[in-house]
């Protein structure tokens, strides 16, 4: 990749495989010929995360002259996946990832990896077929959190699902991630084929094994004798993904023609960092991704839980009370001393306290490297983007820290804030009485929950689903109202600082 400082006038080429070599020097693209790389990889929900963290990663073995049989087909399962699919068909497949340094260096690259796109519901059946073919040897994932179907409390497989429900039916076409990948290796044991692994790259503590424990289950209701050889058959690796990739909004489409002539219509930004942390488990073999530094582990779990409670948990810690103080985007919060002391103080006190011990990671360094992370002005990362999905990410990222800490009478009220601070914007309206959009899968529930807090403030932490029995200990209710109380009487800047104060205090 090379890097730009300062707009330079020129007229944009349409970004495709017959235009890419005339695109100008500083813009970085494959080296490789595109037509002798060959389908290994199919990848369910190519957003702006697969694009900037593995499929680059792909991108970089092939530059190499590595793993020419691991191209990437890629596939919308989902109706609104329909726009990447025919953006990225009708630029044969190319994309531009545009890191962004906090110094405001820039630089853009053409990634080649994804040779093949495909749309789900208008051909299922090629789909399957993909999936089924034996060059296709690993299948992976950024479905989201939600995309796994998990009961938050019992971590079983809701099979009441509607898509779900729909999939099961006897000779269904399928609709749903389960429904394809359980014909596909169906279809390959039928036929004698090797098992493809099952990659999952979702923020998921254990996220191969919820991959295996749901894809399973579901194989399970259609075909148990089908379940049986996936356990024994089937690898599901766990990893640890790590890159911050913002939603790509029309000026990165429009920053990326003016500076770097490249006319994109769905670029891709990120941050410089990037790291993957990935189980050496694999059922019919794997690129060399270690060429490309990869971190091919024996146990993810380590690595994973510091990324979850740390991250990933911060990004919770900062996005609703940065929201209702007034901030929209990350780096605003985080060049903001208040809020600094707040994250550094959860991430030593409540977050790392609950970690074993992650080889070769100076959890200390990590964390001040967070905050460097977050406050990088050129990614501009939306508070509304951390704030989406919220039921998808707090119980899994957040709760199991505010369970540990309980239960080995460690620190929690930082995180009863937090909890507390979702609960506030979930009610739907700003400090000034402007409307907030909740993003969220069960958005009525929450919402519905919130709106009873003015008569019943422990409503919204007593849906169980969510926050298992917190709402049951005496200790955490007690922070959390206070922390409720004084989010509506005093405002989210004015909590904090009293936060701050008491927890100095010890």
């Amino acid at each position: 990749m090379t890097t730009t400082d300062a707009p330079t006038a020129r007229t944009p080429i349409s970004l495709s495989q017959s235009t890419y070599a005339a695109l100008p020097p500083e813009v970085g693209r494959p080296a490789y010929d595109r037509a002798k790389v060959t389908v290994g990889i199919v990848h369910f929900g190519v957003g702006g995360f697969h694009r900037a963290h593995q499929a680059m990663y792909v991108d970089h073995l092939l530059n190499n002259g590595l793993a020419l049989d691991w191209g990437i087909c890629g596939v919308g399962a989902l109706p609104q996946d329909r726009r990447i699919v025919d953006t990225l068909t009708e630029q044969d497949g190319l994309y531009t990832l545009v890191v962004k340094h906090p110094d405001g260096h820039r630089e853009a690259r053409v990634i080649g990896s994804i040779v093949e796109m495909m749309f789900a519901p208008d051909d299922p059946r090629a789909v399957v077929d993909r999936l089924a073919d034996p060059r296709t040897r690993i299948v992976s994932l950024t479905i989201t959190e939600g995309g796994y179907v998990v009961n938050q409390v019992t971590g079983e497989f809701d099979a009441a699902d509607e898509a779900i429900r729909a999939d099961l039916v006897e000779g269904a076409t399928p609709r749903t991630v389960f429904g394809y990948v359980v014909a596909a290796l169906a279809a390959r044991r039928e036929s004698g084929v090797p098992p493809f692994t099952v990659m999952s790259c979702d923020n998921l503590p254990g996220n191969g094994d919820v991959a295996r424990r749901m894809m399973t289950a579901f194989a399970r209701l259609k075909d148990p004798s089908l379940a049986d050889w996936m356990d024994e058959h089937v690898a599901f690796p766990n990893c640890m993904v790590d890159r911050i990739t913002p939603v790509t909004a029309e000026e990165d489409i429009d920053r990326l023609a003016e500076e770097f002539g490249v006319e994109d219509g769905w670029p891709v930004v990120c941050e410089p960092f990037t790291q993957w942390v990935l189980e050496d488990h694999f059922t019919d073999g794997r690129p060399p991704l270690e060429e490309a530094g990869v971190q091919l582990v024996p146990d993810v779990v380590p690595y994973e839980l510091m990324k979850l409670r740390l991250l990933n948990a911060s990004h919770q810690a900062l996005c609703y009370l940065g929201y209702l103080s007034g901030y929209r985007y990350a780096h605003d919060v985080c060049q903001d001393p208040l809020f600094v002391d707040f994250l550094l103080g959860y991430m030593e006190h409540e977050g790392s306290p609950t970690l074993p011990e992650v080889p070769g990671v100076d959890l200390g360094a990590y964390r001040h490297e967070l905050i460097e992370r977050f406050a990088n002005p050129e990614v501009r990362d939306t508070l509304a983007r951390l704030c989406a999905e919220s039921s998808d990410r707090i119980p899994k990222w957040l709760v199991p820290v505010i369970n540990r800490n309980l239960a080995g009478g460690g620190e929690i009220d930082r995180s009863a804030l937090v909890v507390a601070s979702w609960a506030r914007y979930a009610e739907g309206t700003d400090e000034q009485g402007d409307p907030i959009e909740v993003v969220d899968r069960i958005r009525d529930r929450v919402m519905a929950a919130a709106a009873r807090q003015e008569s019943d403030p422990l409503s919204f932490l007593r849906d169980r689903d969510l926050f298992g029995d917190l709402v049951d200990d005496d200790r955490f209710t007690a922070s959390y109202l206070a922390a409720l109380e004084s989010l509506h009487t005093r405002g989210a800047r004015a909590t904090l600082e009293a936060w701050e104060a008491k927890t100095a205090r010890g």
